[in-house]
């Protein structure tokens, strides 16, 4: 045996105990999106949304010769609300972001790193906005909690974060948490 070995065998491991981290601790506070710059992102998405409507279902109304009318429950508030979460369902699921997250830089992430389930995606993103559509004001929520997050947020862990951050970060680079 080598004296390099026979060094190595007699040192004692020394073990240190690291409390785990709280999901919500994970993540760098300066990572989370405040309130304006999401409001800002959905005024984008609105507005992409309303392009859509136009494109999509106002030309099928019109030439079905359908009412257009707005009232809640009506076909085309029930197209347009279809239209309208379909958006943010899809985009959120399938790039992490909307267009108007992509043009601020921001990404909806899983405060434990793991990638977006539909699941996941289905609830934050399908029902929960359908509440907040009818009942707005909820999104003001995010402003006041410490991580920034909306009522969709605590209920599925997740987040919207600065993708430039991200980036930056090591752990987030590679893996499941692109």
């Amino acid at each position: 045996m080598s004296n390099e070995n026979v060094a190595l065998e007699n040192k004692r491991q020394v073990y240190h105990y690291e409390p785990p981290i709280k999901q919500e601790d994970a993540i760098p506070k300066q990572y989370f999106a405040g309130f304006w710059v999401r409001f800002l992102a959905y005024l984008v998405d609105l507005v992409a949304i309303a392009a859509l409507k136009g494109i999509i279902v106002n030309p099928i109304f019109r030439v079905a010769g359908i009412n257009m009318e707005n009232s809640f429950f009506s076909g085309y508030w029930i197209m347009v609300t279809v239209l309208f979460l379909a958006y943010f369902i899809l985009l959120t699921k399938f790039f992490g972001q909307t267009l108007g997250k992509m043009l601020f830089g921001l990404r909806v992430v899983k405060l434990d790193g793991e990638k977006l389930t539909w699941l996941t995606v289905l609830f934050r993103e399908g029902a929960i906005r359908f509440v907040l559509k009818t009942v707005w004001p909820l999104y003001v929520v995010c402003a006041f909690t410490p991580n920034k997050q909306g009522i969709a947020d605590f209920f599925e862990s997740t987040s919207v974060v600065h993708v430039g951050y991200l980036e930056l970060d090591e752990k987030w680079t590679n893996g499941a948490k692109k």
